[in-house]
């Protein structure tokens, strides 16, 4: 696969080492395949213009950038590219967004619960909260009814219906997501920290291994999950077979 990285920082780096690793080439946008696009949020409109000019698929890492949102969305649709955003790229943060949404279900029926969260990246991080924060937090909206709204600058007593989720900008952090349901008899904290970049660099690289071949806007989970959700369907019929026999 040839590869074209829209921006050179700590992520572009760890990209290119995987991409490399995986016996994947590094070249100029002009005769890429997919561009991984790990750059500055004022940039990845400029940037997908870019890409279509040159055919290739997408990959987009960087957040910050949802004013942009739309036009970027119609770029794709219009140039029939393959492209898939993701405000993480960790395999093992999409685990943990699957396991916050099946807990969340199942605080819904218990009144007595509270939740929260918070987020920790490094200093150097330019928006706050983290995309990955926004998700989880429309997650547990989605699925616990007594949460109306999130608030994630909070300077006063925070609302009944009010889901707080705050951030920390601190050292060199790669990542922390905790989500805290807590009770007044116990509490019980979910939590993922991400050890270094590899694993949001793996996460893009397989992104971009999958993209290839695709049209229109893909979501991660579809592309990181697909197999294990048709090998967990088959299995699920086969069970009821074996029921239906028995």
């Amino acid at each position: 696969m040839k590869c074209a990285l829209m921006g050179y920082g700590k992520m572009g780096k760890a990209v290119e080492k995987i991409a490399l690793e995986r016996g994947h080439q590094i070249v100029d946008i002009g005769d890429a395949e997919v561009c991984i696009d790990f750059s500055h949020p004022d940039v990845v409109l400029d940037h997908v213009k870019k890409a279509v000019a040159s055919g290739a698929s997408l990959v987009i890492g960087t957040t910050g950038w949802e004013e942009d949102y739309d036009a970027v969305r119609e770029i794709v649709d219009q140039a029939q590219i393959g492209c898939v955003f993701s405000p993480n790229f960790s395999v093992g943060v999409h685990l943990f967004l699957q396991m916050i949404s099946y807990a969340s279900q199942l605080m819904n029926q218990f009144e007595e619960y509270d939740v929260g969260g918070f987020e920790m990246h490094h200093k150097e991080k330019v928006d706050s909260p983290s995309g990955t924060a926004k998700w989880i937090v429309e997650r547990l909206l989605s699925h616990i009814d007594r949460k109306e709204s999130a608030v994630f600058d909070l300077d006063q007593k925070r609302g009944e219906n009010e889901l707080h989720f705050s951030s920390v900008r601190c050292g060199d952090i790669a990542g922390t997501h905790s989500v805290i349901f807590n009770s007044f008899a116990d509490s019980i904290t979910l939590t993922h920290e991400a050890k270094n970049r590899s694993g949001f660099a793996l996460g893009a690289v397989i992104a971009a291994e999958r993209i290839l071949g695709r049209k229109g806007w893909i979501g991660f989970d579809e592309l990181c999950f697909q197999d294990l959700t048709a090998k967990i369907s088959e299995e699920e019929r086969s069970q009821k077979t074996l029921l239906y026999q028995d």
